[in-house]
């Protein structure tokens, strides 16, 4: 993601440059946390600069790993460095950390200035240096207007825009940012999307946040970090993760159908199912993937047809996924496919419908497991 120092603002809300920091930049963090049955294991690096988000399913662990980097859940085991400085044993109130939360929690009976104030309060600067650096951040954030407000007069939008001119008023060097956009509504998601992504881009720090929104992730993030039950099980760029998923959660989140199975040339011979034709030659362990999209659905076994992948199925469920019908197959294959409102009904599909489902080699894309 580019940065834009000319973006920030002047001395009363500048962050700290590259070089401040003491010693090794960035964050080193191996996250080893026990909460009853749950346990947690997960290794962080990012360089100043880098947008890291945590993603996965609910009770991943997510969450947990972002307090643990806040100081307010405690490791197990592992280590936590920022900028060569350990923060293992440094109380959550003393660390050059920024957390802006899902709900935000701006104190109601303070004003938007007041509320960005609060955290140089809290690191020692006088009053009238805090008011002047928060009336600073404010600006950036085109909430000038606004300062003299309180909380609920406050759009979910700017409330989330105070959350984070608080959290950056304090020169943080690690930026945390729980489901930042998740209270919003999906209208004004969109415009604090892009207004996020523009705050993160000039962000000289690391900046990671937690969600399980993968769009959010990646028009924000430069790299995600897939947890699963406490671990991690990929990571990479938002375009390689899209391309490359390797389980069913990702696979979910980026709308492919994913499977698993042993190369044998163009042939793909899935661990549980029949073989599918792909135009990669590969051997050994490998994962195939195909959009729904690709799939083309028939209640007649098709004749002449190009695609050297057919499958006798039979259509589990239906369900409107955006502007088409998604038909959930079970049969020699279990897979998903998209068509038209028009196509659907054609086929008069229903659930326990007998079809042929179809996908040509060229749509599918195989890659080493």
């Amino acid at each position: 993601m580019p940065k834009h120092p000319e973006t920030l603002p002047g001395p009363a809300g500048a962050m700290p440059g590259p070089g401040s920091g003491p010693g090794p930049e960035g964050l080193d963090a191996r996250l080893v946390v026990d909460r009853g049955s749950f346990h947690l294991d997960v290794a962080l690096t990012a360089a100043p600069g880098d947008v890291v988000a945590l993603l996965g399913p609910n009770g991943a662990g997510k969450t947990t790993a972002l307090r643990a980097l806040a100081g307010l859940a405690p490791l197990t085991a592992g280590h936590l460095r920022l900028d060569g400085a350990d923060l293992h044993r440094t109380p959550p109130e003393s660390r050059p950390v920024g957390v802006v939360f899902q709900d935000y929690l701006l104190f109601p009976h303070l004003t938007a200035l007041d509320n960005v104030a609060f955290g140089p309060r809290c690191r020692g600067a006088g009053k009238a240096e805090a008011r002047a650096r928060a009336a600073a951040w404010l600006d950036r954030m085109g909430l000038s207007e606004h300062a003299g407000a309180r909380p609920r007069h406050l759009s979910g939008g700017q409330a989330q825009r105070v959350a984070l001119a608080r959290a950056l008023a304090t020169h943080p060097r690690l930026l945390l940012l729980d489901e930042p956009l998740a209270a919003l509504d999906a209208r004004t998601r969109l415009e604090v999307r892009a207004r996020l992504r523009r705050h993160l881009a000039a962000f000289e720090a690391v900046a990671v946040l937690v969600t399980h929104d993968p769009l959010d992730a990646m028009v924000l993030a430069d790299r995600l970090v897939v947890v699963e039950r406490g671990r991690i099980v990929q990571e990479g760029t938002p375009s390689d993760i899209a391309r490359h998923p390797r389980t069913e959660y990702i696979a979910q989140l980026v709308g492919l159908n994913l499977y698993r199975g042993q190369g044998d040339g163009h042939t793909v011979r899935l661990d549980a199912g029949p073989a599918v034709s792909t135009t990669e030659d590969l051997s050994g362990p490998v994962f195939v993937a195909f959009p729904p999209g690709a799939v083309t659905l028939h209640r007649d076994r098709p004749t002449g047809s190009s695609a050297r992948n057919l499958w006798r199925c039979a259509v589990a469920g239906l369900e409107t996924h955006g502007d088409q019908i998604r038909a959930e197959l079970t049969g020699e294959l279990s897979l998903a496919a998209d068509l038209t409102t028009v196509a659907a009904a054609e086929l008069d599909l229903h659930p326990g419908a007998p079809v042929w489902a179809a996908v040509k080699a060229t749509q599918t894309h195989a890659y080493p497991a």
